[in-house]
Order: C-alpha cells, then structure tokens, then sequence
C-alpha cells in the first residue's frame, strides 16, 4: 500500500525558508510523479510543483518560481520542496502526492496517493 508522509512544516517570518520532505513507501517503481500541492483556509487545492523521472521534468506554479525547488532521491524515495523568500500567501497546508498515470499534473485528479499534509505559516 502506498503511503506518502511529509515533514518540514512550521512557522517562519516573511524571508524566511523551510524545506518540506515527502517520503514515499509502498512504490513499486521509480518513475512515478511527485507532486506538491497547497490548500489555504477558504481556497482550493493548489498545485504548487511536481517532478518526473520518465522523462525528467519539473514544473512550477507561476507563484513560486525562483523561490522554491523541487528535488527527488530516488534512493531514499524522498521528494523535497525548499522554499526560500517565503511569503504570508505562502501559508497553507502542504501536501504531496503521487500519480502513477500521469495526465494534467495541475488537476488533483491525476494523482492516486496523497499524504496528510504538513502546516506551513508565514507570518511576523
């Protein structure tokens, strides 16, 4: 059974970075897509980044670009997020998820697995 855990949440003042980790267990195969997503109070989910292996590619919400960067070892089954430069609007729960179809990347049905999700507050 495939189960995906994020750590790496917490509070940061505006400027400030964190770095988020999904460890994936129960995956069968190396060529499944990351990808992270956020759900403020009140709003949508939101698709913040994903990465692919098969082929390789990695894509950013327009948001965030330049400020965070998504990373995967293959070996540890582990995706990370650095978030540098953070933002109040940054605040949201994090999650990750995996999809093994692929498909629109940006739409949450292309994804099989999620985690629980981690809290991100940025906030003075």
């Amino acid at each position: 059974q495939v189960q995906l855990v994020e750590s790496g949440g917490g509070l940061v003042q505006p400027g400030g970075s964190l770095k988020l980790s999904c460890t994936a267990s129960g995956v069968s195969k190396n060529y499944y897509i990351i990808g992270w997503w956020r759900q403020a109070p009140g709003k949508e989910r939101e698709a913040v980044s994903c990465i692919s292996t098969s082929p390789v590619s990695i894509d950013y919400r327009d948001s965030v670009k330049g400020r965070f960067t998504i990373s995967r070892d293959n070996a540890k089954n582990t995706v990370s997020l650095q978030m540098t430069s953070l933002k109040p609007e940054d605040t949201a729960v994090y999650y990750c998820a995996a999809s093994t179809n692929g498909g629109d990347l940006r739409s949450p049905r292309a994804y099989d697995h999620w985690g629980q999700g981690t809290q991100v507050t940025v906030s003075a």
